[in-house]
């Protein structure tokens, strides 16, 4: 169905989309390419929401080289109004004859009525080449339009013997420069940064992006059941700062809102944060990516909740011992069959560290 220079061009599209990694969001990460005679006469991608999209920038610079023309777009090209208009209507004006697409918009908003005006305008439409590929790049806006919460990736800095830090608290540093700069890479990909408070009065992070060149820093979430986030911690210093609490304490919530955080309050029975719920809130709130750097409590908590898609693991050759602490806060199992699957995904070394890249599969 597809030729080997499709696939070169729609390869081209997707490493066009992958240059708005850090700055897209909330929009999808999207490239276009457009071939006259077997020749790119114009190629563009989406920077950030409000700008232009990929088809668009691709158009301006065809011109008028876009008139039966091909373009290869890693997304299915939009159809309704949002900040920018229909990339459908642009595309039909300009006179593309085919358009190939890699995959589907999951956004109910368009998933297949774009094609379908493509189709009705006479234009040849055809789908699914580097399908997985595209995925990929943006299975976090996958995960929101399709399930109505974000994609959760939860990075884990650990000995070999999967500890995380001594038992008086002491992380810093298990693993080496190359993997902290790698999980600033990671950081900057994610619409937030999610930890909890045990981790915020321990290490005090800023939960910012440093070791990486960005535009654009993701939103700081701190899981705080009883609003004990101190106003000095840095975190508060820079960024957008959301609290999560389950207690409706209003000079708590005063206070920290003087000091420029959003807080929510979302209990469950336990009087902990239904952290369900907190998911589905930072979808409303347009949040593809959650990237969790978090105790080994509060990971538990999620993973036990069925709420982490990915791990993201550097392993460093060391050991810590069964006194420090573990990765993962989780009741005992009394049976190897209730254990908890993942799948690789992906394993390379980073300096001296291990990083493991796995799917939770249950």
């Amino acid at each position: 169905m597809f030729s080997p220079a499709d696939r070169e061009h729609m390869a081209e599209a997707l490493r066009l989309a992958e240059m708005g990694l850090f700055t897209t969001t909330p929009n999808p990460r999207v490239g276009c390419v457009i071939v006259r005679d077997g020749e790119a006469v114009g190629t563009g991608w989406h920077e950030k929401a409000g700008g232009p999209h990929a088809e668009i920038m691709a158009l301006r610079a065809a011109g008028e080289r876009a008139r039966g023309a091909t373009a290869y777009v890693s997304l299915e090209p939009c159809s309704h109004h949002g900040l920018t208009p229909p990339c459908v209507d642009a595309l039909i004006e300009a006179g593309i004859a085919r358009v190939v697409a890699a995959m589907q918009d999951p956004n109910s908003r368009v998933a297949g009525s774009g094609f379908a005006r493509l189709r009705t305008a006479g234009i040849r439409v055809e789908s699914g080449l580097m399908r997985n590929e595209a995925h990929a790049l943006n299975i976090g806006f996958v995960a929101r339009m399709s399930r109505g919460r974000p994609w959760v990736r939860m990075k884990i800095a650990a000995s070999l013997d999967g500890r995380t830090a001594l038992a008086n608290g002491r992380s810093q540093w298990i693993t080496g420069p190359e993997a902290r700069r790698d999980g600033h890479a990671w950081r900057a990909r994610a619409c937030a940064v999610l930890t909890g408070i045990g981790t915020v009065r321990d290490d005090d992070p800023q939960l910012n992006v440093r070791e990486v060149e960005t535009t654009r820093q993701p939103l700081k979430v701190v899981v705080d059941s009883r609003l004990q986030l101190p106003l000095s911690a840095k975190l508060l210093q820079s960024g957008k700062v959301l609290v999560a609490g389950a207690a409706d304490d209003k000079p708590g919530i005063a206070a920290l809102r003087a000091q420029g955080a959003e807080v929510v309050v979302l209990p469950n029975a336990r009087g902990k944060v239904e952290l369900t719920e907190l998911m589905h809130e930072l979808a409303r709130r347009a949040i593809n990516e959650v990237h969790v750097e978090a105790g080994y409590k509060l990971n538990g908590s999620l993973l036990a909740a069925g709420l982490v898609d990915e791990l993201l693991l550097y392993l460093a050759p060391s050991i810590l011992g069964d006194s420090a602490i573990a990765m993962f806060g989780l009741p005992e199992l009394t049976d190897l069959a209730h254990k908890r699957l993942v799948q690789f995904t992906d394993v390379q070394t980073l300096g001296n560290d291990l990083r493991i890249l796995a799917r939770v599969v249950n």
